[in-house]
């Protein structure tokens, strides 16, 4: 019997063929470590050109160690994050920004995962009292936790806020291609509202590769140094850099990006009429949130895996992947419809 997909991470999802061809053709005779190979140099400079960037890229294995890089990088020793409560970072990192970086986390609830000039300026008025950690760095998340997205609108109006009251911006971008293909924008615009953000390519399909996009020279140089100090330097690093390569090629990031967010969507639509499942939040990259009886959670959960979100014992959280067959998105919805109550 065919396996059934996965709705439970775009994480479980394997990789793409194109970027498994790319680590082959790589794995050709030796190579200088470290990032001295023609690999690096050709993957770097093509995120330079599609992000705009004037600074560096930083290749990385995961997205908690770009995020740790990332803010570390912008963080004075004083300073402390603002970001949702619902930041990757805060709820899914295991305490790392507390223990690797020496930061607060000055957390905001934000009820649809995306934060606003007003809800940040709520952390600010302790900001000139010693006596307080200081806010130094916004870190936003691009989609959010939730699937939601951040307009460019919106996003330009968090930068211009954050910099004009001397805070700093930071991207946690693990499905930053979903967003994009959502957007229907370039890579580039979204990062003209970051100092510095990260690329997912792990959940897109690469094989633990990520990057850390630094968009200002003047940041590069303490970033080298500590990516290095957190164990986030390959040996191999052609490897990881030849599929992010892959992932340009032809704009394929944006083709599984887009058809994840394709398969969410059907799955989204084919739920409209089912009696006691509803939508939780806008579905606008390639994640499903949906409030759904406790009952039928348990008897779906026999056959297909996704996960229960939060305390609440009726939310469910449904991804789908790159590779995410309509047939499959159509089986799992007969069976919602199957098992709702009539």
């Amino acid at each position: 019997m065919t396996q059934r997909k996965s709705f439970g991470s775009d994480n479980h999802a394997g990789a793409h063929p194109a970027v498994l061809q790319a680590m082959l053709e790589a794995n050709s005779g030796d190579a200088v470590a470290y990032g001295a190979d023609k690999w690096t140099a050709l993957a770097s400079a093509e995120l330079r050109q599609a992000f705009r960037c004037e600074g560096e890229v930083f290749f990385v294995f995961t997205g908690g160690g770009a995020n740790i890089l990332g803010l570390s990088a912008l963080l004075s020793r004083h300073g402390a994050v603002i970001c949702a409560e619902s930041a990757h970072i805060n709820t899914d990192e295991c305490g790392s920004a507390e223990r690797l970086v020496g930061t607060k986390l000055l957390q905001v609830p934000a009820p649809d995962g995306k934060l606003t000039p007003e809800l940040i300026a709520q952390r600010l008025p302790g900001s000139r009292d010693e006596h307080f950690s200081q806010p130094g760095l916004v870190a936003l998340t691009q989609s959010t936790e939730f699937g939601t997205c951040y307009s460019l609108e919106e996003l330009r109006k968090v930068y211009d806020f954050c910099h004009a009251s001397g805070l700093l911006v930071y991207i946690d971008g693990a499905r930053l291609s979903n967003a994009a293909a959502t957007l229907d924008c370039d890579l580039g615009d979204i990062a003209e509202c970051a100092d510095v953000l990260s690329f997912g390519g792990t959940k897109n399909g690469a094989v633990g590769a990520e990057a850390l996009i630094v968009m200002r020279p003047d940041t590069v140089g303490s970033v080298l140094y500590l990516r290095k100090q957190q164990t986030q330097l390959a040996s191999k690093m052609r490897f990881v850099a030849a599929q992010f390569s892959a992932l340009m090629q032809d704009g394929l990031w944006r083709k599984n990006a887009g058809h994840a967010n394709a398969m969410a969507r059907r799955l989204a639509d084919g739920l409209h009429d089912v009696p006691g499942v509803s939508i939780a939040y806008p579905v606008q990259a390639n994640a499903v949130f949906a409030q759904v009886p406790p009952r039928q959670i348990e008897a779906l959960q026999r056959d297909w895996i996704f996960e229960t979100w939060g305390e609440s014992k009726s939310l469910v959280r449904w991804m789908a992947a790159f590779d995410t067959p309509p047939a499959d998105v159509d089986a799992f919805l007969a069976d919602i419809h199957a098992t709702a109550d009539s």
